[in-house]
């Protein structure tokens, strides 16, 4: 079993940035590939940002690229989301996501290949 702590929401001004983290325990984060996703009230998730176990694959939804960064510490079992130029379309809870037996340069981008979740980081970004 893998437990996912979320952290590093809050809120912040239109232009602001800030930096998620996802801290796993339970076991090693290095062969696991994450992601990060986020819920706006009335919505369904969606994807947001992915990487590898390796650390070499990383994908974006087009609404974050070029503003947010995923990366990975897998000494720390953390994961990061910084993301700058928040606008308020960026207001969401943001959930860190691991997916398990995975090969090492894959990422995912769908909510149905996660097998564990955090609980979830309000991020707010006000005008």
């Amino acid at each position: 079993q893998v437990q996912l702590v979320d952290s590093g929401g809050g809120l912040v001004q239109a232009g602001g940035s800030l930096r998620l983290s996802c801290v796993a325990s339970g076991r090693t984060l290095s062969r696991l590939a994450m992601g990060w996703f986020r819920q706006a009230p009335g919505k369904e998730r969606e994807f947001v940002a992915a990487i590898s176990w390796g650390g070499t694959g990383t994908s974006y939804a087009d609404s974050v690229k070029g503003r947010f960064t995923i990366s990975r510490d897998n000494a720390k079992n953390t994961v990061y989301l910084q993301m700058n130029s928040l606008s308020p379309e960026d207001t969401a809870a943001y959930y860190c996501a691991a997916k398990s037996n995975t090969a090492s340069g894959i990422t995912h981008t769908y909510t149905a290949s996660y097998n564990y979740w955090g609980q979830g980081t309000q991020v707010t970004v006000s005008s």
